[in-house]
């Protein structure tokens, strides 16, 4: 059983790590903050907003499903939404993003990494351990700089 709440870890790292990869495909651009923005998992049931968090780049839940929630407090969380889910994403030679994903159905914090494919898709990949038992899904972006710069308008 630990086997498979294991593989699931992997498999929602590498949702969250799918969200972080925004930051990659802006290097290419010259511009890092506009890859940030709000993306979603492919089941929709959780948004992740990412951004500057201090030195590096994080995802933070914007919003989730009503079972995203409910899944969240049985696991002992009071909520999603406003938790860091990415944490400490960091830009690497091959232009992927490497850092922490905190899984808090299953309470454990796993390393993964996200590669933007183009500039509203982004591919997530996490492994239990090394790269065995290794899952990856594609995110969607939901806004896009024109609109995240409206948001910061005075």
């Amino acid at each position: 059983m630990r086997f498979v709440k294991l593989a699931l870890a992997a498999l929602v790292a590498a949702l969250g790590m799918a969200a972080v990869s925004a930051p990659a495909y802006a290097a290419e651009g010259g511009d890092v903050a506009r890859s940030y923005g709000v993306w979603r998992n492919p089941h929709n049931t959780v948004h992740l907003e990412i951004k500057d968090c201090g030195p590096s780049t994080c995802g933070v839940v914007v919003w989730a499903s009503a079972k995203a929630e409910a899944d969240a407090r049985k696991a002992g969380a009071d909520t999603l939404i406003g938790k860091q889910l990415l944490r400490d994403f960091e830009s690497q030679r091959d232009g992927s993003l490497k850092g922490r994903v905190w899984v808090p159905t299953l309470k454990v914090t796993l390393v993964g990494s996200a590669d933007i494919i183009d500039p509203r898709t982004m591919r997530a990949k996490g492994c239990v351990i090394g790269n065995f038992l290794c899952k990856s899904q594609l995110w969607t972006r939901i806004d896009g700089p024109a609109m995240l710069a409206s948001r910061a308008a005075p």
